[in-house]
């Protein structure tokens, strides 16, 4: 028998199936390509879901954050994967990053750089314009809230330092930690953030209201002015 022979997944022993797999074994025991597998529910009349998924994961090197990032008719391309089965697989990726964000607000506490990279990136990390945002906290580095103040083009924001201030005290704020976003990837301050957290840091001290960090985000890392020393 040729080792190309194509099993279809009804074929398969009953652990092996994916649907099976996951109810005799729990969803931690499934690959990501079975997962995937599970959602497009078949394949082609010479592939089975499961290698499709495989497939299509090799073609992003297996990072389901790129393969977040396929439009539809990209997906289109691979024989097997139709409309229907494109906007599903967006779909469930789709949740699982609003369940990322969720997931992130939980930590209200802030006790590092990387817990406004956790709550952050999620947002922001992934876009393909800069946004700027704010992080006022209380006495306790409790997060009382985060708002977008401005939105631009990749290249810059325009930030209102009388907005930032005005927000802080009418929630009582003592803290603000300042972020945004690189869509280029690039982890070095310019010297347009440097000159923004300056101006920020120096209407704060008249208030008494402190900028604690700011933090540049990017789709895989962070760059915190606090732990740079340079604030």
């Amino acid at each position: 028998m040729s080792e190309n022979t194509f099993f279809p997944i009804r074929s398969w022993s009953e652990d092996d199936k994916p649907r099976e797999k996951l109810l005799l074994k729990g969803k931690i025991a499934l690959s990501d390509a079975e997962l995937i597998a599970i959602l497009i529910g078949s394949g082609s009349r010479n592939e089975s879901a499961v290698t499709l998924s495989q497939r299509i994961l090799a073609s992003v090197d297996y990072n389901l954050n790129a393969l977040g990032k396929l439009t539809v008719v990209q997906l289109n391309n691979f024989k097997g994967i139709g409309d229907a089965k494109a906007i599903t697989i967006q779909a469930a990726l789709e949740l699982g990053r609003r369940r990322r964000i969720e997931e992130a607000i939980e930590p209200q506490k802030v006790t590092s750089s990387k817990t406004i990279f956790d709550i952050m990136q999620p947002i922001i990390g992934e876009l393909a314009h800069e946004e700027f945002w704010i992080i006022y906290l209380n006495n306790a580095n409790k997060i009382l809230s985060k708002s977008q103040l401005s939105k631009g083009g990749i290249t810059g924001t325009v930030v209102d330092v009388r907005l930032v201030f005005k927000t802080a005290l009418e929630l009582g704020a003592v803290g603000i930690i300042l972020v945004h976003n690189h869509p280029s990837g690039t982890l070095k301050p310019s010297e347009a953030d440097k000159q923004i957290t300056k101006k920020l840091k120096t209407g704060g001290e008249q208030l008494d209201i402190k900028i604690l960090d700011h933090v540049i985000v990017t789709e895989v890392g962070y760059f915190s002015f606090s732990d740079d020393g340079i604030l």
